[in-house]
């Protein structure tokens, strides 16, 4: 007899109930959600620093600023436990652009996009090798601790596994959760120290500096100015900034050019290069009743 089968007239057992404070609920009630948060969130991974390189301000460049940049971030992995991110640049607008063309929807333009950031991962990995640095898949960032302890800085794909389920984009095909996004939700979800960006801009601008020589360089502003102004051009992916409100832990990020040599390095130590863009804490309620 299995033991899933009761034996012939016997009784059912009583049925077990699990405490829960969501037991009763849809999930769709806003109180629901609110309750789920206890305002404890435990912070994984509180010394690494998210590292982006981005694929077509730098990767695609090739030799001449791909070396320096892998030089520069081997010498302070000595210093700094690292998780190195890559864009997936120009043969992801190139494979976009096709598969719009197609009619391929946005999920499938997801996929094959995330394909191209793979192959610029096992590129990066494989030039940092002699710094010990290792590719993991994201089937197994519950191990980056471990690499990171033995001091090892991780390299990984930039594109988050939204795939098939990537959210259907407000404007256009593209995908709007691209390799910014995904590096940036390592740090957010990892509690990490920092995110930097590494373009090869100096940061950000009230417009794209390359198309426009008038544009103004912005060295710090608030998530939500930013997202106030509206500006036709960013250096980084407009979720990101949108996410940064909601955030618990990447509250802040940095934007550098990659191809002035020690910039990388100034910024892992904490310093102000390139544009910070950060999450302006919200003013206290005033008390209400009388005394």
């Amino acid at each position: 007899m299995s033991e899933t089968t009761a034996p012939p007239g016997a009784q059912p057992a009583a049925a077990r109930h699990v405490a829960s404070r969501f037991a009763a609920q849809t999930l769709a009630s806003a109180r629901a959600l609110r309750e789920s948060d206890n305002g404890h969130t435990v912070a994984i991974l509180p010394d690494a620093n998210v590292v982006k390189i981005g694929a077509q301000s730098l990767i695609d460049r090739g030799r001449a600023a791909v070396y320096p940049v892998v030089e520069e971030l081997g010498e302070n992995a000595a210093r700094h436990k690292l998780i190195i991110g890559v864009g997936a640049g120009t043969r992801a607008r190139h494979v976009y652009d096709l598969g719009a063309d197609l009619g391929l929807p946005t999920g499938l333009l997801a996929i094959l996009g995330a394909g191209i950031s793979e192959q610029n991962a096992l590129m990066i990995s494989t030039l940092m090798g002699r710094y010990n640095a290792i590719r993991i898949p994201k089937e197994q960032f519950d191990e980056l601790p471990m690499y990171l302890a033995a001091g090892s800085p991780v390299v990984v794909t930039g594109m988050p596994s939204y795939h098939w389920w990537e959210p259907p984009p407000r404007v256009g095909r593209v995908p709007e959760h691209r390799t910014d996004c995904g590096m940036y939700l390592i740090a957010e979800v990892f509690g990490c120290r920092s995110m930097i960006f590494i373009k090869d801009e100096d940061g950000l601008y009230t417009d794209d500096p390359k198309k426009n020589p008038r544009a103004e360089f912005i060295p710090r502003i608030s998530a939500q100015e930013l997202i106030r102004r509206d500006l036709n051009d960013l250096v980084v992916e407009r979720r990101v900034v949108e996410m940064m409100l909601s955030a618990r832990f990447a509250r802040q990020i940095q934007v550098i050019n990659g191809l002035k040599p020690g910039n990388i390095t100034r910024a892992l130590a904490g310093e102000h290069v390139g544009t910070i863009i950060y999450v302006e804490d919200e003013p206290a309620a005033p008390p209400t009743g009388g005394q």
